[in-house]
């Protein structure tokens, strides 16, 4: 049990700070974004060639690496696009009097790069991966991905904390593509299968009688947890970036904004982005 709590409580650490520290580096001036994108570059390709030996592995370290390798490996892709180098072929905010067809054009060619960029990292990472025993990481991607995927939809959709305030300047125009409600018909279909495969993984649990496993299923389910918290926060009155004060401070974010949208995440996702066709950080 005391292994399952450390498991727990270091998948929320690592969703914390990592979470912080996009947001810090993207708040830093824009000349230091390239020795940024150095060097998370280096550690993304590091961590993936971490994940896919992690994946070999059968022991409770392993699930760990695996686990923190792809955060990194997902860390990178949050940077680069919120350091606007890998976005999408649009750059300018859609019209107020754009039909929803429209406005979903938009932004699917505003996040375009970057949504491409997601998708072929995901798929290799399952290629690489699929006969290997230890699928803590490709598992802690894949959620990733999918809950950034329903942030990002419920954006579009419309949400109570759009999250717009910590857009960085150089992608405001993306908060056009946000819209603001009190709730969507897809946020509720959302929360409930995410909820479903919590539960799912939860009950799974007590049938695993192999540690790497055990922690490797808590490490994901953690991450699954907060991500479905991010989503709730999208719609619940409650402001939470007092979480990354310390990661705020060179925007001068105030506290009582929105938080960030997920995936993360959630990585996060955690930070806001835009609907594409397909979070979070």
């Amino acid at each position: 049990m005391a292994d399952l709590l450390i498991a727990a409580s270091f998948a929320v650490f690592v969703w914390w700070f990592s979470t912080g520290l996009v947001l810090l580096l993207d708040g830093l001036p824009r000349g230091t974004f390239r020795w940024s994108l150095v060097i998370s570059s280096l550690l993304a390709v590091a961590a993936l060639v971490g994940l896919v030996r992690a994946s070999g592995q059968t022991t409770v370290q392993a699930s760990y690496c695996g686990f923190t390798c792809a955060l990194l490996v997902w860390g990178w892709h949050e940077l680069s696009f919120l350091t606007g180098w890998i976005t999408g072929p649009r750059k300018q905010p859609s019209p107020d009097d754009a039909l929803r067809s429209e406005r979903f054009g938009h932004a699917v060619s505003a996040i375009l790069w970057h949504e491409l960029a997601i998708a072929a990292v995901g798929v290799a990472i399952l290629i690489l991966t699929h006969d290997a025993p230890n699928q803590v990481g490709t598992w802690t991607f894949l959620v990733l991905w999918i809950m950034r995927i329903s942030a990002k939809l419920n954006l579009f959709l419309g949400v109570r904390n759009t999250g717009k305030e910590l857009l960085p300047e150089h992608l405001a125009y993306m908060g056009s593509f946000f819209r603001r409600r009190t709730m969507n018909g897809l946020f509720p279909f959302c929360v409930a299968a995410s909820s479903v495969m919590l539960t799912a993984m939860a009950l799974r649990l007590q049938e695993v009688d192999r540690p790497w496993a055990a922690v490797g299923l808590v490490l994901v389910g953690t991450l699954l947890a907060l991500a479905i918290v991010e989503h709730l926060l999208l719609m619940l009155p409650l402001p939470s970036t007092a979480l990354w004060r310390w990661a705020l401070r060179e925007r001068g974010a105030a506290s009582d904004m929105s938080a960030p949208a997920a995936l993360p995440a959630l990585p996060s996702n955690r930070s806001p982005a835009p609907q594409g066709g397909s979070r979070v950080h």
